[in-house]
């Protein structure tokens, strides 16, 4: 492997793989080497962008083999697919979910550890500068204590997105295709959740996946909070349509996460804190301001920090031990919202 130029293919060519494709262009330290796809689309693909095309994963491992995989395949698939490049010993980049459920994604883990190979879990939005800098807002203690956490995820999919029918199936639902993102990003600014209490709805679609849901949850710092997911309701309160990361869907200037503390509030994405410039008080005085940022595509800053995992310059930032800890908190909203009751988990 050439230290400064790895070879990575690209597994899975749909909504989600194409836009891998599009940030390899950005990336001049990652070559594209191969896309596996079973359709002639893909096919077409791998032509146009000048790459050896294969059918499946299996046929491509049985070749030279790349320096790196990203799996932007059907959540189903995930944890068979990442397996298989683990065991040919090829580091792997997998797309979140990183797993249908808990004891598949403990087992990805275990199987990373175990065989020193790494994985990178695609929740690239810990990869936006928007992010990093409200990160580093909260470290620095710019709200004092976190006390409350607001996330909203309300976004309509056109009747086309559910064509595939693994969409209307358990695996899928926007609880873990969606708020896995939501609660990965709460995790990492907020702290581990320790408790939810959930419920869930299927009434508008009637598939045997939820089209809505909410939770109430608790965090390891005393913190409490609420987060509520629909891909049935139209609204500007999502990530997709306030960070501007992603310009098929049009940006609003909403907010999707609040975060209140002791001695402010954070609203993301836009960064803004609000505190009284004198002592705190509900009848003091209110101002804000807003860092100032340098967006750069977080997917192009994913596979760079890929290409660095690769090498062995860098641990993932969001490994598959983490991954499973974001799975382990839907598992619980799953479990809560079947049960109606509150479900307890371990930090760790």
């Amino acid at each position: 492997m050439s230290r400064s130029l790895p070879n990575i293919a690209l597994v899975g060519a749909g909504l989600v793989g194409r836009q891998h494709l599009l940030a390899f262009a950005g990336v001049p330290e990652a070559r594209l080497s191969a896309i596996v796809e079973p359709s002639q689309e893909g096919a077409a693909l791998a032509a146009r962008h000048g790459v050896p095309h294969h059918a499946s994963l299996d046929a491509m491992l049985a070749g030279p083999r790349p320096d790196g995989i990203i799996l932007a395949t059907p959540n189903p698939l995930h944890v068979p697919q990442a397996l298989a490049c683990l065991a040919a010993g090829v580091p792997v980049l997998v797309e979140k979910p990183v797993a249908p459920d808990a004891a598949a994604a403990r087992a990805l883990a275990e199987a990373s550890e175990r065989r020193g190979v790494p994985v990178l879990v695609g929740h690239h939005r810990r990869h936006n500068p928007l992010i990093v800098s409200a990160h580093a807002s909260l470290q620095s203690g710019a709200i004092g204590d976190i006390v409350s956490v607001s996330g909203t995820c309300w976004l309509y999919k056109p009747d086309g997105y559910f064509d595939a029918e693994w969409r209307r199936r358990p695996g899928a639902g926007p609880v873990l295709t969606n708020l896995s993102h939501d609660i990965d990003l709460i995790r990492h600014l907020c702290g581990e959740i320790t408790g939810v209490m959930a419920v869930e709805s299927r009434a508008t679609r009637g598939f045997e996946v939820e089209d809505t849901a909410a939770m109430v949850m608790t965090f390891a710092n005393g913190a409490v909070g609420t987060l509520s997911v629909s891909d049935t309701s139209v609204g500007p309160w999502s990530w997709e349509l306030t960070s501007g990361e992603n310009p098929a869907y049009p940006k609003t200037d909403a907010a999707s996460i609040l975060i209140g503390g002791t001695r402010g509030g954070l609203e993301i994405p836009s960064g803004r804190i609000w505190s009284n410039p004198g002592k705190p008080g509900w009848w003091e005085p209110l101002e804000h301001r807003t860092p100032t940022v340098s967006p750069a595509p977080p997917l192009q800053r994913q596979i760079a920090h890929f290409c660095a995992v690769i090498r062995g310059d860098e641990a993932p930032k969001v490994s598959a031990r983490d991954g499973l800890r974001t799975i382990e908190v839907i598992e619980a909203v799953k479990t809560s919202a079947r049960s109606g009751r509150r479900v307890d988990l371990v930090p760790g």
